[in-house]
């Protein structure tokens, strides 16, 4: 009975030595829609125009850029930091007019192609900064819940 091999970690394609063509099609998807998103203003364009609706859409664009972080095996950590990066960029875009503006300068897409591009090196490990980065979401999250029932709390005793 043969013994099946545990799968490699995803490794990008690579030409051959001295042929100067090395060529990530993948990633090279990945910069196209980035810049088109984020420094052709796409996705705040989108979100301007159908307020919410287009800032979803925006969003569901960038995925493609998790996908393939998913794909190459890279970290959760990072992964939920390129997710965090999305629900950011959502969030701000969902504010009236002034959230198209702070979408303009977020740039999630491009910030989640930093951490594609940077994070292959390595063979898709997070580092301390990835991780403060995630546990500090996750303390701010548990923030904001607080404050919500605090507030919410404050309210109802305040009304009875």
């Amino acid at each position: 009975m043969a013994m099946t091999p545990l799968p490699l970690p995803y490794e990008a394609p690579r030409a051959r030595r001295g042929s100067g063509t090395q060529v990530d099609r993948e990633l090279e998807r990945v910069r196209k829609l980035s810049a088109v998103l984020d420094n052709q203003f796409v996705d705040p364009l989108i979100g301007f125009v159908l307020p919410g609706i287009g800032d979803l859409v925006g969003s569901l664009l960038g995925l493609y850029t998790v996908m393939i972080a998913i794909r190459r095996r890279l970290s959760p950590v990072i992964i939920a930091r390129m997710l965090m990066n999305l629900a950011l960029d959502a969030a701000l875009g969902i504010v009236p007019l002034l959230g198209d503006a702070a979408d303009m300068m977020f740039k999630a897409n491009l910030k989640n192609l930093a951490l594609l591009e940077a994070r292959v090196g390595n063979r898709g490990r997070a580092t301390a900064r990835d991780w403060m980065a995630v546990i500090g979401a996750a303390l701010a999250f548990g923030a904001a819940i607080g404050l919500a029932i605090y507030a919410i709390v404050r309210v109802v005793h305040a009304i009875a």
